[in-house]
């Protein structure tokens, strides 16, 4: 996963698809303790993969599956 700008990620997976996973989007439906971070893009760009998550400092942890599922999914890796 790498930041883009905007709170948008670029994702790759490991069946070698490739994606945009809009954070913002992920954030304007849920709520929570470990969420409000994420409202501050300087913390979002502290992302980072951890056992395949996408994960933060305070511990919120992204699944992979979850983010495949929700990222709108651009090409197949070459």
């Amino acid at each position: 996963a790498t930041y883009c700008e905007g709170g948008e990620f670029a994702v790759s997976f490991s069946n070698e698809c490739e994606g945009i996973f809009d954070l913002k989007q992920y954030l304007a439906t849920r709520k929570g303790p470990l969420l409000v971070p994420l409202q501050d893009e300087n913390y979002v760009r502290r992302a980072f993969v951890e056992a395949g998550a996408l994960a933060w400092p305070n511990g919120l942890e992204l699944a992979p599956e979850r983010i495949y599922q929700l990222a709108d999914i651009v090409k197949r890796a070459a």
